[in-house]
């Protein structure tokens, strides 16, 4: 038995002695070109370590369990193998130098590939190229101390086997750039859907935010979320659990094909219900099919439902869907469609509101020769109605809960610069977002130890969003983008403006690529230094009253002002003294625009694309960019 002991023990310690890497440091990384990178990591106390790279040596010792070196300035290129030794011996492969770009913010940034494959199905089939790397950041949080390495995470390079998995943005960012510059481009994801800024925030850069640290100091105790948590999950678990044992549909075979549903009320789809009816909704509809298609696969869609879906064709289950954003793209297998009669059934779960499904969306069965509208006559039924699901707390939004745990690992690491896609979740409070957002501009940089010429920051603007308005209207989405374009005042940042590649009825828009075009642009610009290209569409810097009418000065017109599809100017509105807006004449004249209005005489101030949906603003510069949505007054917000 003591032989056995002194085992343990000295494989214990032989386990402690191991020279053990972040998961950033890994195979397929790509490292920060002209810079000192820092190699970083663990292994026993004063254990002397090694770290060949490119015909160079390094040498250090471990203090505190922690060790790290500096590589100085490494060659351009790749792929090249590093070489870690301490009581053991750790070989990466296939690195690269290049340029290493972090990727955050919310949901906008997060979609996959494989969410907007429809759109770019020629992106999809020839993505292959080993020189552009991707690192998906584990999504998770911690409110109560600083993480130094994450749970999980690799590099992979872009190919057929991994596209879809890649973020849409950051592909297609680094895809522009390595056109433009033939250099390795590594990508580090670090968002997670519905996150508001705060969350990726350090407690040090909220300080002067009370109710945030408030909030945190709340939250932080032992147990405390962990507690909260299990409260959530249990009063959604019974509401689920109650919902499906009581849902008449599931005890009556509702999802049959030959269902006698002569009884159900009728529905026109697409639409939501009337009236809010949380719980299980069945819809279903028939549809005849020629011969030639019986049998044959086909694709199913069926837009985008609120909340949750599961949908049979025939009886016959083909998919589902377990909350309301994403499309809904299923498969018909083969051997399902027959000739003559066939039936479509979704079962619907609406947790809050009136559920449904979302209005100018595709609603559709596609052969490759034949397409099936869905849209109109539908029966449906009601198979439990109760009570609406309260709305789950999410922790990981939590101020300083994803700073702890998804970019406090990443700061040893030496980065090109920053894109940033995110605010849809501080809509509510846009003033509040005016100061934190440039905060936590700010404060990255200081954790990073840089100064802004060497860590520039790229952001996209709000995209258009929600039904546009017949009158001109002051609303929190326009608000919000006023916010975001005062961060440039920051230094070395820069803004893609998308109120034109929106969508009226889906937060995330399909068109990822024209919003990583113009991030790129900003990027070749303020991050690349060339001066020749122009890094954004036309800012508002200045106005003056003339007569009856309000000039306008803008900088970033680049090669001249255009209005876009040459029609008439569209989306200004102005207004008197009483504060009245109304939609408003404008011209072009050389550098400059001139906005007036037979119904106002005196005006004071003028608006452009101030809305959630600015659909009609169609200002540009000549390199077809459009121009910021902005105004000329400080008026308060009417409540």
């Amino acid at each position: 038995m003591r032989f056995f002991y002194i085992f343990i023990f000295l494989f214990a310690n032989t386990l402690f002695a191991q020279v053990r890497l972040p998961k950033l440091v890994s195979d397929g990384m790509v490292l920060q070109r002209n810079s000192n990178v820092r190699i970083w990591g663990w292994a026993s106390e004063g254990e002397d370590i090694e770290v060949s790279f490119q015909q160079r040596n390094y040498n250090t010792s471990t203090k505190n369990g922690k060790w790290e070196i500096l590589l100085e300035n490494p060659n351009i290129g790749g792929p090249y193998t590093m070489q870690i030794s301490g009581k053991n011996s750790i070989q990466l492969d296939s690195i690269y130098i290049g340029d290493v770009w972090l990727c955050s913010g919310q949901s906008n940034m997060e979609l996959p590939m494989s969410r907007v494959a429809p759109k770019y199905p020629e992106e999809i089939k020839s993505a292959d190229n080993a020189e552009i790397r991707y690192f998906q950041v584990p999504k998770e949080y911690n409110l109560t101390k600083k993480l130094d390495d994450f749970s999980g995470g690799n590099w992979i390079s872009v190919n057929q086997n991994t596209i879809e998995g890649f973020a849409a943005i950051p592909y297609f960012f680094a895809k522009n750039l390595y056109e433009e510059y033939q250099i390795p481009i590594g990508l580090i994801d670090a968002s997670l859907g519905g996150s508001p800024v705060e969350a990726w925030m350090s407690e040090k850069a909220l300080k002067n935010f009370p109710e945030a640290i408030a909030e945190v100091e709340k939250l932080k105790p032992e147990g405390v979320i962990d507690s909260l948590e299990q409260l959530d999950q249990n009063w959604i678990r019974n509401w689920y659990t109650t919902v499906t044992a009581e849902d008449a549909g599931l005890k009556s075979g509702w999802k049959t094909a030959n269902f006698d549903d002569s009884d159900w009320e009728e529905f026109e789809l697409p639409g939501l219900l009337k009236q809010p009816i949380n719980g299980v909704v069945w819809f279903r509809k028939k549809f005849d099919l020629k011969s030639e298609f019986s049998g044959k696969p086909a694709e199913l869609l069926m837009g985008r439902i609120v909340d949750a879906d599961s949908v049979f064709v025939n009886g016959t289950f083909v998919g589902n869907t377990t909350y309301q954003y994403p499309p809904r793209r299923y498969q018909i297998p083969e051997n399902i469609l027959r000739e003559g009669e066939n039936t479509i059934t979704v079962k619907l779960i609406s947790e809050r509101g009136r559920g449904g499904f979302v209005t100018d969306k595709p609603y559709e069965i596609n052969f490759p020769e034949k397409r099936i509208d869905l849209k109109g006559a539908w029966k449906y039924k009601v198979g439990k109605a109760t009570e609406a699901l309260q709305p789950q707390t999410f922790y990981r939004w939590k101020p300083t809960g994803l700073y702890n745990a998804m970019i406090h690992p990443l700061l040893k690491y030496s980065i090109k610069g920053a894109i940033w896609y995110q605010g849809e979740s501080n809509t509510s409070e846009p003033e509040k977002y005016s100061e934190l957002f440039p905060k936590m501009i700010e404060s990255w940089r200081e954790n990073w130890h840089q100064e802004a010429s060497n860590f520039p920051f790229l952001f996209v603007q709000l995209a258009n969003f929600m039904e546009s308005r017949e009158n001109p209207t002051d609303t929190n989405w326009a608000r919000l983008r006023e916010a975001q374009k005062a961060a440039l005042n920051v230094p070395k940042t820069g803004m893609a403006v998308t109120i034109d590649v929106g969508e009226w009825n889906d937060i995330h828009p399909l068109d990822k690529k024209t919003v990583s075009d113009r991030l790129a642009t900003a990027a070749k610009h303020l991050a690349y230094g060339d001066a020749s290209v122009v890094p954004s569409g036309p800012i508002y810097t200045s106005s003056e009253i003339k007569n009856d009418s309000i000039i306008l000065h803008f900088e970033a017109v680049g090669s001249g002002l255009k209005i876009k599809n040459n029609q008439e100017l569209k989306g200004f509105a102005i207004a008197g003294n009483d504060k009245q807006f109304v939609w408003a004449k404008a011209k072009i004249e050389g550098d400059k625009v001139i906005v007036y209005s037979p119904q106002v005489k005196h005006p004071v101030a003028v608006r452009y694309a101030w809305a959630d949906n600015p659909e009609n603003a169609n200002l540009y510069n000549k390199e077809d960019l459009p121009a910021s949505p902005f105004r000329t007054d400080q008026w308060k917000q009417n409540r």
